[in-house]
């Protein structure tokens, strides 16, 4: 079973930036989706932005386009958001999840979810 760790979120101002990490325990195939959700309560969450552990794939919700990255570290287990030109409406909890591939992704279909880290942007 596959455990999520999400860390890195904070309090930042407008314009600021913050790199959310989430370090993954247990065995990582290729395919594997990860993706990287936002809920505000009483808000509909989205999916922020996805990628395939291998490669190449990657999905980026429209809001987020060209200011957030998703990316990894094979060696260290982790899966990153790079969060720039934060705006006040990026305030959530982040969280990351993982699929067994895209296949399951696009199904919502995920065998693990972090327990997620909280982003406040203010304005």
């Amino acid at each position: 079973q596959v455990q999520l760790a999400e860390s890195g979120g904070g309090l930042v101002q407008a314009g600021g930036s913050l790199r959310l990490s989430c370090v993954v325990s247990g065995p990582i195939l290729n395919q594997n989706a990860f993706t990287w959700f936002r809920q505000v309560p009483g808000k509909e969450g989205e999916f922020v932005a996805a990628m395939i552990w291998g490669g190449p794939w990657t999905y980026y919700t429209d809001s987020v386009k060209g200011r957030f990255t998703i990316s990894k570290n094979n060696t260290k287990n982790t899966v990153y958001l790079q969060m720039m030109s934060l705006k006040p409406e990026d305030t959530a909890v982040y969280s990351c999840a993982v699929a067994r591939s895209i296949a399951y992704y696009q199904r919502r279909e995920f065998d693990s979810w972090g327990q997620g880290t909280q982003v406040t942007v203010s304005s």
